[in-house]
């Protein structure tokens, strides 16, 4: 009776240690670096934007890839807060700095952009009462409007990589979160993503697009 006892008690600890180690691992799995390539080396066509609005010798699209790649570089916290004057300045932020920052990095302020649209259209922007151009910017779903208004609408589906471009922006869920499409992609042709958040708290630039659903695909031409 005593040696059945001990197999059960035996078999109930082994359980938690096997959750435990199964844990450990796809921790230490989704840690592991993941293969990227080019566009060129999977044999896809890669644009390039026709404008080049800072004259600095690259095109928007991936002028934008490398000022989200310079931004995520700096280690961001990830932290929601109200800025004075509306831009963070203490090392904190959230997915929408990734896009302002790539949009700054190619010779646009975002922030007046968006500002100027609300005022312009105010009816584009239902979800607000008072206009606040400390904070406006920086939401997803303003974002989601204004590009829906002034960029290339595009396909939200993964059928065709060639679709898919550095520099284009991504929203998902219900205006839940915006990426950068970078200029690395996975075997499959579809682009790495340039974010900070949902559903992790790091900035990174990673193999992470399909980790929520794709609502909202943009491509800036104005």
């Amino acid at each position: 009776m005593g040696r059945s006892r001990r197999r059960k008690r035996g078999a109930l600890l082994i359980l938690p240690a096997l959750l435990l180690l199964a844990g450990i691992a796809a921790l230490l799995w989704r840690k592991l670096p993941r293969p990227s390539y080019t566009a060129r080396q999977l044999g896809i066509e890669e644009l390039s934007s026709p404008l080049d609005a800072d004259g600095d010798g690259v095109d928007d699209w991936h002028d934008m890839v490398l000022g989200a790649r310079a931004y995520i570089a700096t280690d961001p916290h990830y932290r929601s807060k109200y800025y004075p004057g509306g831009y963070p300045d203490d090392g904190l932020g959230v997915c929408t700095d990734v896009i302002w920052q790539a949009f700054r990095a190619a010779g646009y302020e975002l922030k007046d952009l968006v500002d100027a649209d609300i005022a312009a259209h105010p009816e584009r922007y239902g979800n607000i009462a008072t206009p606040d151009p400390n904070i406006d910017f920086r939401r997803v779903s303003n974002l989601d409007r204004f590009f829906s208004a002034h960029a290339q609408v595009l396909p939200c589906s993964f059928d065709d990589p060639v679709q898919w471009q550095p520099g284009d922006i991504v929203t998902f869920g219900n205006s839940d979160h915006v990426a950068l499409c970078s200029d690395k992609r996975r075997a499959d042709g579809i682009p790495w993503i340039l974010h900070h958040g949902n559903p992790v708290e790091d900035a990174v630039e990673a193999d992470q697009i399909g980790r929520l659903p794709v609502t909202g695909h943009y491509r800036w031409l104005p």
